[in-house]
């Protein structure tokens, strides 16, 4: 039985129909949810309504959660695409979509509402960058964020990256903000390399040698999907009150021993 129930509220979810995405819906249905979820493929779990919805595209998105209704009590936002996706496209669901979903749905939430998304190990670099990651949340909407990325974007390194770093600090400045005037929490957390259906993208993109090094310096090897869901669970749920704005790092210690001296850049792959 799951620790956290979610008993009478009803969630959406995005990006069920495989890897991080299907492993918490499944745990979000054993603990009594009324599941919706958005995704560009089929969804098999049994939700009450799987919507073909593409996160990157805000009228899609805005349909959905039309047919859908208030109330919704819970948002975990997990779809994404890696960076083998043209940069503008990566950018609009990793984080434009995602922030119009958000502030959409929380128009539809009571109070006590909490939102989770999944940022990445790959954002962790967010306080590098934070001028223009304020002046990227400053954009008034998705339209504005598209014309953005088409001037700039190419200016700021790996799409995935950044995008990323956007979650992590939008998170952090969503907090305070729907806390305050709806009584909404809003968390994330940071995976490090998982071995979901991505991978295959990720390892084409960044090169296997850096994912399994990454690995190395953590507990050895990649996460799996399913340990990403009970984290997810956790930040959404009644018993998480009082935790906002909170960046939930799952990445079997990987920050923890960097902080500390403990990763060896010797053995750094250099390809």
């Amino acid at each position: 039985m799951t620790v956290f129930r979610y008993d009478g509220q009803r969630v959406v979810l995005t990006g069920a129909s495989s890897g991080m995405g299907a492993a918490t819906v499944a745990l979000l249905l054993d603990a009594g949810a009324e599941v919706y979820t958005l995704d560009v493929r089929e969804v098999t779990a049994p939700v009450a309504k799987a919507y073909e919805t593409d996160v990157g595209d805000p009228a899609a998105v805005d349909a959905a959660l039309a047919s859908i209704g208030a109330p919704i009590h819970k948002l975990f936002n997990v779809a994404g695409v890696p960076q083998t996706h043209p940069p503008e496209r990566v950018f609009a669901v990793n984080f434009l979509g995602l922030r119009h979903l958000t502030e959409r749905a929380a128009t539809m939430m009571p109070e006590g509402g909490a939102i989770a998304s999944v940022a990445s190990l790959a954002g962790m670099g967010w306080s590098e960058h934070l001028p223009v990651i304020t002046e990227v949340l400053a954009l008034p909407d998705f339209a504005a964020g598209q014309a953005w990325a088409a001037e700039h974007l190419a200016d700021h390194g790996d799409p995935y990256f950044f995008a990323k770093e956007c979650v992590i600090v939008y998170t952090f400045a969503a907090a305070p903000r729907l806390g305050r005037t709806q009584g909404i929490r809003v968390n994330c957390i940071s995976p490090g390399p998982v071995d979901s259906p991505m991978m295959v993208d990720f390892r084409a993109a960044l090169s296997s040698a850096t994912i399994d090094w990454t690995a190395s310096q953590a507990n050895g090897r990649l996460g799996r999907p399913e340990e990403m869901g009970p984290p997810l669970l956790f930040l959404n749920s009644d018993e998480a009150s009082y935790v906002s704005g909170h960046n939930l790092l799952v990445d079997a210690g990987f920050t923890a021993a960097m902080t500390t001296g403990q990763v060896d850049f010797a053995t750094l792959p250099s390809d």
